[in-house]
């Protein structure tokens, strides 16, 4: 009977929770998920913290509308690739660091900062605070998380199809980031029209490619 169900069995005992089948597979086709596991921390890490960075940056476009709609679109949507990306991790044996600092430092990009210095009253110094400033600190984290997950991409094609499945789907509205501050830096700093098709989401961070499902209406 057996033998007419060849993936009835295999390198798993029956019954046993110490290993993962799902990570032996990708192991038998020369990929070690533990070194996938680790790339993946890092990465969602860099989404993560780009939520938080993207809440100030966005909070300092003050007179631009437009602008502080499409950072918040680009924040939220790093938040929905953290989401979507972080069991991922917990299916390939891991766990998200127990210490945020440490989740942080992890990240696979610089952190997003204001791109000026604080002030001794707390806030930021704001004299030297420009949109085109803030504009290119957003296009450069964009172009950082294009690179991450294209190279989580080629790790884990016609390998590990769960992993691409979502790494390509993130991967994808990376790009229409980058393509939206390119036309907005293109304008702000040097007066060029530099299109990139971008049209308002449904929803702010409506994530159209890499949300499966909500988590909450908040998500």
């Amino acid at each position: 009977m057996s033998d007419d169900k060849p993936h009835a069995t295999g390198t798993v005992d029956t019954g046993d929770t110490s290993e993962r089948v799902g990570m032996a597979v990708l192991r038998e086709r020369g990929l070690e998920p533990e070194e996938l596991r680790e790339k993946l921390i890092d990465a969602i890490g860099a989404e993560f913290t780009t939520y938080y960075y993207y809440t100030n940056l966005r909070m300092h476009l003050a007179g631009h509308e437009d602008y502080k709609e499409i950072t918040e679109d680009a924040r939220l949507e790093d938040r929905a690739h953290f989401e979507l990306v972080a069991p991922r991790v917990y299916e390939l044996g891991g766990a998200l660091p127990n210490d945020i600092r440490e989740f942080a430092d992890r990240a696979s990009c610089p952190d997003a900062e204001v791109p000026v210095p604080m002030a001794g009253d707390g806030g930021f110094d704001t004299d030297s605070l420009s949109a085109a400033g803030i504009l290119e600190v957003l296009l450069e984290a964009e172009r950082c998380a294009i690179r991450t997950w294209s190279e989580i991409c080629d790790m884990t094609h016609g390998v590990d199809p769960r992993t691409y499945d979502m790494a390509q789907r993130i991967l994808q509205e990376e790009i229409e980031h980058e393509a939206w501050f390119v036309e907005l830096l293109s304008m702000e700093r040097d007066g060029e029209i530099n299109p990139a098709g971008h049209f308002v989401r449904g929803e702010p961070g409506d994530a159209p490619l890499s949300t499966n499902r909500r988590f909450n209406d908040s998500a």
